[in-house]
Order: structure tokens, then C-alpha cells, then sequence
């Protein structure tokens, strides 16, 4: 990564997109918050995001990209798992034998560049854009490839009409609508919880169940990375799919085992 040069601040002094009272105001602010001295000149107004982020790229010596001008081909966009993209805001850009190339729209977040690095188990570089922008364009790209993700699978399931009632207990009322685990959306949505494990090279897999939701979390590089939550109807059915995975006694539900 290039040497900061100066502070973005400076640049958006110098190019007069904001004026030293603005600044001083944004300053003072993000003094009183938590917010960013960059996050705070959007939220009074001052600067735009791309003029925000195109200060921030000369500053660390980075290249601005405008996505709005930028064709990323679908070789490139397959190269990271949508739900890396969708985790971390960014956005596979370019790839060439050394490194892949990757917009952030934070340069000072090293632990997600470093994540990502780790993930991808290569070389990354970074280029510059709006977060709002990077979130556009993951949804435009990742909508043209081909293939589904865990997480899409479970929003689904969340919007769909059918009624799957809950029978952890294998009987009652409603069996007639309950999902089980030879249901096609149960085994897919299974299949692909693995699938994306492996992908994002995790070492475990955690399924909990709330009142409300099952939890489904990965450990990645020892950092539980929680993804979007299936139905609590469909806790039983996820269960017995991976028990008959991993060729265990479905009908065991006290005892701990090994498969």
C-alpha cells in the first residue's frame, strides 16, 4: 500500500470543496461522535461521497474508481464468494497473475484487507469508492452470475407464503405443509451452506437456535462471521439433512455424535 502523502482534509481545502469553517465545524463533530471527520462532512452536507472518497485516494496514493464507468467482467466477480463481498463492502475489480484487485471504500481498515487476503489466499490491492456505490454494484454484479448463495436461500425461505409449521417432535398439527429434510430448498439450502463454508475456507460451521431465527455462523481465521438467519420452522429439517450428511442417527436427539 503507498505512503500517505496528507491528510484528506487538506486536499479538500486545496481543491475548495470545502472551506476552513466547514472543516473546523465537521471537526468539532466528529469530536462530540463517533463518527469519522470524512462521515461527518456528509452528514452536514459539505462534500459529497465521491468527493470525500477521490481526497482520500490522492491522500493514500490510491486509484478512485467510478463504477458507474467500470465494465467488471464475470470471471473477475466470481473470483470472491457474494457473501465475502456482501460481509466486507467490496468488490473484486481486476485480476492479473500477481494480485487481484479489490474496491474498498475504507483504505484504513487493514483488518478486512488482511481478511481478505487470508480468504482469497492471495495478493490483494486496493482501490478507492463510495460504500453506497460498492453496494450497487455488488447487487448489479453478483445478480448477472450464475449460481445462489446461502444467504439468498435463506431471504427465500423469509418471503415465502407457505406456511412451514415447526415439528421438532416429527408430529403434530400442520404436518401436511412442514418442510423436512428431503425437501429440495432443504437440501439445497444445506448444500450450500457447505459449499460456502469451504469457499470462504472456514473451519467450522455453527447452527443455534434462537426463539425467532436459526444462526448460522462461520469460523473464519478463528472469528465467528454470522450470516443471514433461516426460519426457527426450519431448525429441524436443517438438522436431520446434516445428520444424514454425515450418516448419523436422525432420530437421536440427546447424545452428542461424531460423523
Amino acid at each position: 500500500m503507498a505512503t500517505r502523502k496528507q491528510d484528506f482534509t487538506d486536499i479538500l481545502l486545496r481543491r475548495g470543496v470545502v472551506g476552513l469553517d466547514q472543516l473546523s465545524e465537521a471537526t468539532q463533530m466528529a469530536r462530540e461522535t463517533d463518527m469519522s471527520v470524512g462521515d461527518c462532512l456528509l452528514k452536514l452536507g459539505y462534500a459529497s461521497p465521491e468527493e470525500v472518497m477521490r481526497a482520500m485516494a490522492e491522500s493514500h496514493g490510491l486509484d478512485y474508481v467510478d463504477l458507474r464507468e467500470v465494465t467488471i467482467p464475470d470471471s473477475v466477480i466470481e473470483l470472491v464468494p457474494e457473501s465475502v463481498a456482501r460481509e466486507n463492502a467490496i468488490l473484486p475489480m481486476d485480476d492479473d497473475e500477481s494480485s487481484l484487485k479489490v474496491i474498498v471504500s475504507n483504505p484504513l481498515d487493514i483488518e478486512t484487507i488482511e481478511k481478505l487476503r487470508f480468504i482469497l489466499n492471495r495478493k490483494v490491492e486496493i482501490a478507492l469508492a463510495p460504500r453506497e456505490s460498492i453496494l450497487e454494484a455488488i447487487n448489479k454484479y453478483y445478480g448477472q452470475v450464475e449460481g445462489e448463495s446461502a444467504d439468498s436461500m435463506c431471504s427465500e425461505f423469509t418471503d415465502t407464503a407457505i406456511d412451514f409449521t415447526e415439528t421438532e417432535e416429527g408430529s403434530g398439527v400442520g404436518d401436511t405443509d412442514a418442510v423436512d429434510e428431503t425437501s429440495a430448498p432443504v437440501v439445497r439450502l444445506v448444500q450450500l451452506m457447505i459449499q460456502e463454508a469451504v469457499q470462504l475456507r472456514a473451519s467450522d460451521i455453527h447452527v443455534e437456535p434462537f426463539e425467532d431465527r436459526v444462526r448460522i455462523r462461520y469460523r473464519i481465521d478463528g472469528v465467528l462471521v454470522e450470516r443471514d438467519s433461516p426460519p426457527r420452522r426450519l431448525l429441524s429439517a436443517i438438522l436431520s439433512r446434516i445428520k444424514i450428511i454425515a450418516k448419523l442417527d436422525i432420530s437421536e436427539r440427546r447424545r452428542p455424535q461424531d460423523g
